[in-house]
C-alpha cells in the first residue's frame, strides 16, 4: 500500500455553510433551517502540530469502511490502543490497519477477507505511525 501524505492548511480558514443536523430515520417536522458556518479543519484537526492527511491505496480496509481514494486524517500525537485503525510503517512501507494486540503479541489486522494479517515481531523494524480519526469519502 502506497500513502500519500498532505499537512493540513490550519492557518486558512474555509467556513462552509451548514443547515444543522438530518435526520437519520424518520424526518422531524420541527426541525427549522438553520444556518450556521463549519471549518471542517476545526471539526477534525484537534493536534495541529501532528496531524496529517493521507489518501488510502488499496482495497484491505474496505470492510472498516476505508476504501480506495478516501482521504485519512491521522493524528501523530494519540497512543496506540487495541481496536484503533493506524497508518504503521512496517519494513521500509506504511499500510493502514487494525491493532490488534494479544497475549504480549501485536497484529496489524486487515478488513478484507482477501488480505493476510501481519504479525509484529521484534524481528520487523516497525511503528505506529499515527492513529486515524476521521475518513473524507467520496459518495
Amino acid at each position: 500500500m502506497v500513502l500519500t501524505f498532505f499537512e493540513p492548511e490550519t492557518g486558512k480558514v474555509l467556513k462552509v455553510p451548514m443547515i444543522g443536523t438530518v435526520a437519520a430515520g424518520f424526518p422531524s417536522p420541527a426541525m427549522e433551517y438553520v444556518e450556521v458556518s463549519l471549518d471542517l479543519n476545526q471539526l477534525v484537526v484537534k493536534n495541529k502540530n501532528s496531524t496529517f492527511y493521507a489518501q488510502v491505496d488499496g482495497q484491505s480496509m474496505i470492510d472498516a469502511g476505508l476504501n480506495h481514494g478516501d482521504i485519512l486524517v491521522i493524528d501523530k500525537a494519540l497512543e496506540p490502543v487495541n481496536g484503533k485503525i493506524a497508518v504503521c510503517y512496517i519494513d521500509g512501507s506504511f499500510t493502514v490497519k487494525r491493532i490488534k494486540k494479544y497475549k504480549g503479541q501485536c497484529w496489524l489486522m486487515p478488513a478484507n477477507k482477501e488480505f493476510e494479517p501481519i504479525e509484529v515481531t521484534e524481528e520487523n523494524n516497525a511503528i505506529v505511525w499515527g492513529i486515524v480519526t476521521y475518513v473524507v469519502k467520496k459518495m
